[in-house]
This record gives structure tokens, sequence and C-alpha cells, in this order.
């Protein structure tokens, strides 16, 4: 049971009275109560530590002195104000103690403490390539807050971080991280670990905008012909030919080929919508894939050891050196180049966004809906007359 203060330790405490307050031979600690704040006291232990403590009322348990902080850091006036702070939270029930014991435990949870655990919730509602992109984000460009408690990131911490992101990688880099590290913080909301999301209110570090890029003829051919007969080589190619998405044919497996009917079998988990996509493939995308190297016990098409094609990149840029071309361009412009080209060719705009997989114009409504041809022959004929454009501009 708490002793009470006799009147011998209860003074009004002074910044000058503070210096005369001295232990007795043989005393290991003495606590001096302050009469203007009552519970607040100066404690003094034989080691020279000076500390400020207050005693909460109790509540249903035994009284327990709290120590608010340093002498030596907290004035007498700073340790009043937090003393009535504290003691009026403890009044209305709060026990300070246990406020304490969250404030560690928040603190001992830092970014990268659960950046794993994020990742694996991620792997089962999110296709590969997204969990690999994100966890690049988060270990690479984020890593240098991981040493950060969960709970403590600021706003200002975020920011800074990515105008640091912003000059290494590049402002759409930035803005990527940006929303990985966003999505971050609202799991971690959810989850109960975080109570705030430190990324809203920073800024983009450029404004987006839709890609309108569309490869000339001439670019087409230079980018062909500064291909090499290498894995990133043939992915290009085959991304100039199909206009599929880069990862799907950057992680394209054997087991989806047909390569005797020529066609290329996209399961549902590896697409953008998430819908099954057959994909014709032309005599020269045939040929492309028939020189393609295979290693026994690997289904991947591309890449080595046990993952698919990486390095996009570093090759990408090793190829724009090759191939001159002035004005930037990105891989997914390929795609944009193709859908364009083709109707050039007379392709009717729904045969290309079949032969694509888009979903968003003529078949996101609708004729969507209820329209269940699916215009094998008319894809074929399509990316066959592709084909041969693209062989013209290259001979």
């Amino acid at each position: 049971m708490a002793r009470r203060a006799s009147s011998a330790n209860v003074l009004r405490l002074t910044k000058s009275g503070l210096a005369a307050i001295t232990l007795e031979p043989g005393q290991a600690e003495r606590t001096v109560w302050d009469s203007e704040v009552q519970r607040l006291g100066y404690r003094l232990r034989a080691s020279g530590k000076a500390t400020w403590v207050i005693r909460p009322p109790r509540m249903g348990g035994p009284s327990r002195i709290f120590t608010l902080g340093s002498a030596n850091t907290l004035t007498l006036t700073e340790a009043r104000t937090a003393a009535r702070e504290r003691l009026a939270k403890a009044t209305l029930g709060e026990d300070p103690h246990a406020v304490r014991r969250q404030v560690r435990q928040q603190a001992a949870i830092t970014v990268g403490a659960i950046v794993g655990r994020y990742v694996a919730s991620a792997e089962s509602r999110l296709r590969p390539t997204t969990v690999y992109n994100m966890k690049n984000h988060l270990n690479v460009h984020w890593k240098p807050l991981h040493s950060h408690p969960l709970s403590g990131l600021k706003r200002a911490d975020v920011a800074a971080r990515l105008g640091e992101i912003a000059e290494q990688y590049g402002p759409h880099a930035a803005n990527r991280a940006r929303a990985v590290l966003s999505g971050f913080f609202s799991w971690a909301i959810g989850e109960g670990l975080a109570e705030t999301n430190p990324v809203v209110g920073t800024n983009k570090a450029t404004a987006e905008t839709a890609r309108a890029r569309v490869l000339s003829d001439t670019e087409l051919s230079a980018v062909w012909k500064a291909c090499e007969d290498d894995d990133f080589g043939r992915i290009l190619k085959l991304l100039i030919l199909t206009g599929q998405r880069r990862d799907e044919v950057g992680e394209m497996v054997w087991s989806e080929l047909d390569l005797a009917g020529g066609l290329w079998s996209l399961p549902g988990e590896r697409t953008k919508n998430h819908r099954p996509h057959d994909v014709p493939l032309s005599a020269t995308a045939l040929a492309i894939l028939a020189a393609a190297p295979r290693w026994d016990g690997r289904d991947f098409v591309f890449g080595r050891g046990s993952g698919p094609f990486s390095g996009f990149g570093h090759a990408k840029a090793r190829l724009d050196k090759r191939a001159g071309i002035s004005v930037p361009w990105r891989i997914h412009d390929l795609r944009r180049t193709f859908a364009t080209g083709a109707a050039r060719l007379g392709v009717p705009i729904e045969v290309v966004e079949r032969a694509i997989n888009h979903t968003s114009g003529t078949f996101g409504g609708i004729v969507g809906i209820y329209q269940r041809h699916d215009y094998a022959r008319e894809k074929r004929d399509a990316l066959d007359r592709w084909a041969s454009h693209v062989s013209r501009l290259t001979l």
C-alpha cells in the first residue's frame, strides 16, 4: 500500500529550491511533492538522477508512481503542465502505465517488420507481376524507412523520401512508389497496426497523363532491327507481333503454348481482366518461339533460374542506344502501336479489342455482356495481316 507523503516532503517547488533538495546519509532516494500541483513530485536518487513523477489516483488497484521524464529535460513549468494533463486523463479513467506500454509496443512495430506480412496477404489476391512490383517498391524505394516505427512515420518523412525517389529513379517511379506505400498503410489500418496513413496529403512527383505514343513504321522497324538474339529481343518482337502486355509475354510458359496449332492460351489468372484469352500465333511468332532455347525442368519460356524474365529496364536502355529513336517511348507503347496499326490495315475495332483482350471499349458494356462470339478466325486473320505488315517493314 502506498505511503502517504509527510508534510516534510510536501513543498511549493521552485526553480531555485530544487537545487537545495538533498538526500540524508544512506538514503537511496527522496521524493518531494509539489504543493501547487498535487500528486506531482521531484524524485532524487543516490546516483544523482532526478526525475519528475506523478502518483495518479487509484482506479481500483494500488497507487503507482508514474515517471514523466528527466528533471534535466523538463523544466518545472513544463513538468507542472504535463502533470496536469496526465492527471486529468487519469481522473477520466486512463491508465498512464497502460498507455506507455501501448506506445512502446507500437514503437517496436517497424515498417520493415510487417512488409513481409503485407506481401503475403497480397499474393493470394494480386497477379504475380503486381506483387513483384509491389515488393520492389517496398524493399528498394522504401527501404530507408524500414527502421521507422509504423505508428511514428510522419508525412514529412514520406514526402522527403518521395523527393529522393523522384531524383534517383524518376517522377513516375516516385508516383508508383507513393501508391504502393499508401496501399500498404491502408492495409495496416485495416489490420489495426496503424491509425493513420502518412501518405495522404503528400504531393505526386508529376501529373499522371494518359499515354498516346504510337511508334511510326520507321521507329517500329528500328526497334525490331535493334533486337538481339536473346530473351529480351524475342520478348520485344512477340510484343510487336501480338500486342499483348509486357508481363504476359515475359512470363509466358511452354505449357500455355500449342505450337502445332499456332495458339497461345492465357489463363485468367495471368490476364489483367482475369479472363482467359487465346492469342493466335502468326508464322513469324512461331518461328521466334521455335528458336527459343528450352531448359529441362523449366516451364518459363524466357529468363533463367526459377522465375520469369526480369531486367526490362536495363535491357531496354541498351536497345534504345542501338535503335537510335529520338522520341522517348515505353514498352507498353507497342501495344497501342499494334492496335492503331491493325485498325489502319482495316481490322474492325471489335476484332482489335478481342485480339488484345481489351474490355474497356466495345466489350466493356452491353455488347461485352451478351456477345459470346470468340472471334477466333477474325483474330487470327488480324494477327497474320499485322505480322505480314511488320515483315515488310523489317526487310
